[in-house]
């Protein structure tokens, strides 16, 4: 396996979902499976990076077929572990992606050393058409195929999960339970496959955790955040549309909230997100001075919002913008990746959050759309650009209002601190990776801490 390992430890850090850029893998293999393939060795190696704080386990599926007989992409080889052996990235080979979408739709076992990859459908395929696969570019963390049919069939999109956690993945747990509900929000549900193999951080443990999501693939819809800038760099009022992702919105935290359990705030709750606040709070003060500046009045939202009333908390979507939505034109929005902030550890993504967390993450996202007009093209009217945002943001909250019944009014403070401290988020990012794009979370920093409050 010393070959093998090198291999992946050399190819590894050119991938967008490895983590720990600039530094090259200390791997180590934890486990390893075999899907049945005719014409070459499919094989998925799970190996952990210990030289990453904390360890990450990466999910690394992988062709190896006679190095004669290649005729991939050079950006989708891996390298070759030995003479006369080629191992290709799995998404980009027929033979892992159709024995993947085989093990999903059929159901079954995959089996290797201490481990077994477990398919698990959860709905049918309309059609036998055969399925010609590709992979979606552009992602961070994960990999995802799209199985198009040839002919008559279901559109499919598999989600690979890179990055392996103990726990099933929020992203299956909540969109399957929503699809079987019969929400017309979310894409529905195809299968997936489970993972069991020995905890790398104590041996003799199992563990078990999500390997990969299958759901229907909607083509040629755009997701919010297209649809919302173009919009707004037309002048067009989207004022309705907000409105009905407001209400959407909502829709889907009311079933959440049916079919999963909610408890009331704690104390403790309170105190960890406080704590939360001002560690992000201290690391942009240290980063990005208008932030310093504006310590004592951000402080002050803060504190107001600590000692308002807090409602129950739920199961949320976690990481929520216009980029997580898509326009259908029969199902209206359509919610996608409930996975929650990739970094955050699992534990964290399934417990129940704030609701307003996503109401605040999508504010967020339509004050980005008005700021990236106001940077991509200067010569558009400034007020005409801050009136769309405002009326966009205005229709969303009443829209959200309207079906979850929430008083927003009475929320407004801690709602405005959880804007705020997503703002804060951004000034540090924005200042690190896009600086001349600060002023979109400064701008809503200063709005956000002059806005009069009771």
């Amino acid at each position: 396996m010393d070959s093998t390992l090198a291999c992946l430890a050399a190819w590894m850090p050119r991938q967008r979902w490895y983590a720990a850029k600039g530094r090259p893998p200390s791997l180590r293999m934890v486990a390893w499976w075999d899907l049945p393939a005719e014409e070459a060795t499919v094989r998925t190696f799970l190996v952990v990076d210990e030289g990453a704080l904390p360890a990450v386990l990466y999910q690394i599926p992988v062709v190896a077929r006679e190095t004669a007989t290649v005729d991939a992409n050079p950006d989708h080889i891996i390298g070759s572990p030995e003479p006369g052996t080629t191992f290709i990235d799995g998404p980009y080979d027929r033979a892992y992606s159709d024995a993947l979408l085989r093990l999903i739709v059929d159901g079954g076992q995959a089996t290797g050393p201490s481990t077994v990859a477990v398919g698990r459908p959860s709905g049918s395929l309309s059609g036998t058409a055969e399925r010609r696969a590709s992979v979606l570019t552009g992602e961070q963390s994960n990999t995802s195929i799209i199985y198009r049919p040839v002919g008559d069939g279901t559109p499919v999109i598999c989600k690979v999960f890179r990055q392996l956690h103990p726990g099933l993945n929020p992203d299956i747990e909540l969109t399957t339970a929503l699809a079987a509900a019969g929400s017309l929000h979310v894409p529905p549900a195809i299968g997936s496959v489970e993972g069991r193999w020995s905890d790398s951080a104590a041996p003799g443990r199992e563990v078990r955790g999500s390997l990969a999501f299958a759901q229907e693939f909607l083509p040629g819809v755009e997701d919010a955040w297209r649809v919302a800038l173009r919009a707004a760099a037309a002048g067009e009022d989207f004022t309705a549309r907000a409105r009905a992702l407001g209400e959407a919105t909502a829709t889907v935290h009311v079933a959440l909230a049916e079919h999963f359990p909610t408890r009331e705030t704690l104390p403790a709750d309170r105190e960890a997100t406080a704590a939360t606040w001002e560690r992000r709070l201290t690391i942009a003060m240290a980063e990005v001075p208008d932030v310093a500046e504006r310590r004592d009045a951000i402080e002050a939202v803060y504190a107001r919002a600590f000692a308002a009333p807090w409602p129950p908390l739920q199961r949320i979507h976690g990481d929520y913008h216009l980029g997580q939505v898509l326009q259908h034109p029969h199902r209206g929005w359509v919610l996608l990746d409930f996975e929650g902030e990739p970094l955050r550890p699992m534990a964290e993504r399934t417990s129940p959050d704030l609701a307003l967390r996503d109401v605040a993450g999508m504010l967020r996202s339509f004050d980005y759309v008005g700021g990236s007009i106001r940077l991509d093209h200067p010569e558009q009217e400034s007020g005409a650009v801050r009136s769309w945002v405002r009326a966009a943001r205005q229709g969303f909250v009443e829209g959200y209002a309207a079906v979850s019944g929430v008083d927003l009014g009475v929320q407004s403070d801690l709602l405005s601190a959880l804007e705020l401290d997503k703002a804060v988020y951004e000034a540090i990012y924005e200042s690190r990776n896009r600086p001349t794009w600060v002023t979109i979370p400064l701008r809503a920093i200063t709005r956000l801490v002059e806005r009069p409050h009771a």
